[in-house]
């Protein structure tokens, strides 16, 4: 077994992201299902790992837009 890199689990986390955004939640257990869905993965660590980063950037995603949303509510409000 190789190493799996970071730059891979992000790359392929964040093209599930883009491809199913209504299926993907905050929930590991959730998105780690999805990943069997749709990702043809081999091995349990790359899944878990995937779905790891891919629940952290469904948060700061929503953490985002969140942020984005307060300013421009500030702005309107001046």
């Amino acid at each position: 077994m190789g190493n799996v890199y970071t730059r891979d689990i992000k790359r392929v986390a964040q093209q599930i992201f883009e491809e199913h955004k209504g299926e993907v939640t905050k929930d590991f257990r959730q998105n780690k299902e999805l990943l069997k869905k749709y990702l043809d993965v081999q091995s349990k660590k790359v899944r878990n790992r995937v779905a790891g980063y891919l629940t952290r950037y469904v948060r700061t995603v929503e953490n985002a837009e969140k942020m984005r949303q307060e300013r421009e509510q500030e702005l309107v409000e001046e």
